[in-house]
């Protein structure tokens, strides 16, 4: 049942990390301030992009980095304030982050690989 829907579970978690991060960082904006914003946005459009879907490791583990560079700190430093919330929050997705967590990736093979390549670099063209 849930790994049918793992990308949008995923896509849950990440905009709960990003709306406590925000809240506590941010709080002199109402919702998301523009940086997180685009921060959730990008997310999403990764999320949407990854080559394993349903199978997708958690970030941590997975052996493709698919964030720029300045996009993965960010996410890095977000990720590290609210995970510790997320038991408080939200336990049913930090639970399924944490079973996520336990898989191991999928191997995939070489022509994925350079159409993941080739996608990469055309997001980072249109940003």
């Amino acid at each position: 049942m849930f790994k049918d829907k793992r990308i949008a579970i995923e896509k849950k978690s990440v905009k709960v990390m990003i709306d406590m991060y925000c809240k506590r960082h941010h709080p002199d904006v109402y919702g998301s301030c523009q940086e997180c914003g685009e921060l959730s946005s990008y997310s999403w459009m990764r999320l949407d992009k990854c080559v394993y879907q349903n199978d997708k490791p958690t970030c941590s583990k997975c052996p493709i980095h698919c964030y720029k560079p300045e996009m993965r700190e960010k996410i890095k430093v977000v990720m590290r304030y609210s995970g510790k919330w997320m038991l408080l929050k939200t336990p049913i997705l930090a639970l399924l982050h944490s079973l996520y967590g336990l898989k191991r990736p999928k191997k995939i093979d070489k022509e994925t690989l350079k159409q993941m390549s080739r996608s990469k670099q055309e997001a980072e063209n249109e940003t």
